[in-house]
């Protein structure tokens, strides 16, 4: 059991997992800012005008064609809430990609094993107090 949640959480904390989790979301979220783009704001306003083009009024037209007001409220309201999701995501995505920078430095602090010659320019051991290469006696390196 112990083996199937490591293998989980490796699956999870790969990067390609979290940017599809992160795209489904964005765009359920904008999606939301579409529906409401065009049923509070653009499919009133083009009722009002086939209205005014075919000659009626706005109170003929409601009974009509079922025309609403037009709901700039809800839009705003949409683009609020998509703001605010993208900014809760945006933290989710940054504490998650800072856990896994702590994760490769922890990796990455690996003492060398190797230096170079300064005189071939050969990698050599970095123990080494000559150079297989060049034969030359190295001067003792201060890190």
């Amino acid at each position: 059991m112990k083996k199937f949640f490591s293998e989980f959480k490796e699956f999870i904390s790969r990067g390609n997992v979290l940017d599809l989790a992160v795209g489904v979301i964005i765009g359920a979220a904008f999606g939301a800012i579409v529906t409401a783009l065009c049923e509070k704001i653009i499919t009133p306003l083009i009722e009002l005008i086939i209205g005014s083009i075919l000659g009626k009024s706005i109170d003929e037209m409601t009974s009509v064609l079922n025309v609403g007001p037009i709901e700039f409220g809800a839009f705003l309201s949409a683009v609020i809430n998509f703001i605010i999701m993208a900014f809760i995501i945006f933290l989710i995505v940054k504490g998650f990609n800072k856990m896994a920078n702590l994760r490769k430095k922890e990796e990455a602090e690996e003492e060398p094993t190797t230096k170079v010659c300064p005189f071939c320019c050969s990698e050599i051991d970095i123990k080494a107090t000559k150079c297989p290469h060049c034969t030359s006696d190295l001067p003792e390196m201060v890190d």
